[in-house]
């Protein structure tokens, strides 16, 4: 007897996603509230105590009247750390930031099949803009503003 196991395609959760956009939006609108403006990189010291966790950069790459991107990215990270680097698209008319870069990658279908050659997961955007919501989420709770040395 042959047993055939078939895995569930996996299907995008639309509601799941643009919470998850929606909720970037308001982080980022919080850690950059002058983007719309094309201000200067915001630079955000990162620290848990008397430990240095790195420096969030945000910087404005593009500025329309509707979107703006936005490079996501961290310095002086944890030795052990991979140093993360995202581009960001904010659509401020329907208040929804999503990744549209990471790393070299760009441009995320909203589902792959398993396995590609570039081995994404089947719920890659999803993921990436999820990790992008803790990262700023954490940035929110244990950032405060570099302060120059006198």
């Amino acid at each position: 007897m042959v047993m055939r196991l078939l895995r569930e395609r996996y299907r995008v959760d639309l509601l799941e996603l643009q919470a998850a956009c929606e909720a970037n939006y308001l982080r980022l609108m919080r850690l950059l509230p002058g983007m719309r403006a094309g201000s200067e990189p915001r630079r955000i010291a990162l620290s848990q105590g008397e430990l240095s966790l790195g420096v969030l950069v945000l910087e404005v790459l593009e500025s329309c009247p509707y979107t703006t991107t936005v490079q996501v990215s961290q310095e002086h990270c944890l030795s052990w750390l991979p140093v993360p680097k995202m581009e960001v698209r904010v659509y401020h008319d329907a208040r929804m930031a999503e990744v549209v870069r990471a790393e070299n990658a760009r441009r995320f279908r909203s589902i792959y099949t398993y396995p590609n050659a570039q081995m994404h997961q089947p719920d890659e955007k999803s993921q990436l803009n999820l990790f992008l919501g803790e990262w700023l989420s954490h940035c929110l709770a244990c950032g405060h503003e570099l302060a120059p040395v006198v």
